[in-house]
């Protein structure tokens, strides 16, 4: 279980470093409207995370346990997903996410429900629930439900702290990160890695998928 507690924790920081909707929000609304609301922002994405999580143990995992090739389509579909990003985190000329639109400014109401919404329509976290976390679990330990709510845990717990580092520090970041490209490479290639090995692991692995108990 200490495995793949550490494996779910890596994959989940280096999806969370990978630029997507939900990091391009939060550091958009940190610059535009200042730390406050980025941080409501993340509070919305949290209930995002969380909802996922219920839902996955709740017995999502368990219609793919009983129709296979569903399963098996949907390893396949994050695979090429997983691939798809490392190859944006690795090729020359990406954009970064500390370069982000102007926004409008919201009231916090408003802030909460679209990180929400961001998260909820993220696919990255749709597969990671729902074809990546259960990778890390043991059948043979047993209490499959349990094991789903710690790997679910920790990923909710390096996303958000990861993503609130990067709400409150979003102006410093942007400046420090434009000034010094060589370590946006750094990131870029460190994240697009791992995102690539967990890619190459999910479409060669040929578990199946396990009925929450």
């Amino acid at each position: 279980m200490t495995g793949g507690l550490i494996g779910i924790a890596l994959v989940s920081l280096g999806m969370v470093l990978t630029p997507g909707p939900n990091m391009v929000y939060l550091v958009s609304r940190s610059i535009t409207q200042g730390r406050r609301a980025g941080l409501i922002s993340l509070t919305g994405v949290f209930l995002g995370f969380t909802l996922y999580l219920a839902a996955t143990c709740l017995g999502l995992t368990a219609i793919f346990a009983y129709v296979p090739a569903a399963y098996t389509a949907l390893k396949l579909a994050g695979a090429a997903y997983l691939l798809w990003l490392a190859w944006n985190a690795l090729k020359p000329g990406g954009t970064s996410a500390f370069e982000p639109r102007t926004l409008t400014p919201e009231p916090p109401r408003k802030l909460f429900g679209m990180g929400l919404l961001t998260c909820l329509l993220n696919p990255k976290i749709a597969i990671l629930y729902l074809s990546l976390l259960p990778q890390f679990i043991e059948p043979s330990m047993g209490h499959v439900l349990l094991q789903s709510l710690a790997l679910g845990s920790v990923q909710i717990v390096v996303a958000t702290t990861v993503n609130g580092l990067i709400a409150i520090s979003a102006g410093a970041l942007a400046a420090f990160l434009g000034s010094r490209p060589l370590w946006l490479r750094v990131q870029r290639y460190v994240t697009g890695t791992i995102l690539g090995v967990f890619a190459v692991h999910m479409a060669t692995d040929r578990s199946k998928a396990l009925v929450p108990a």
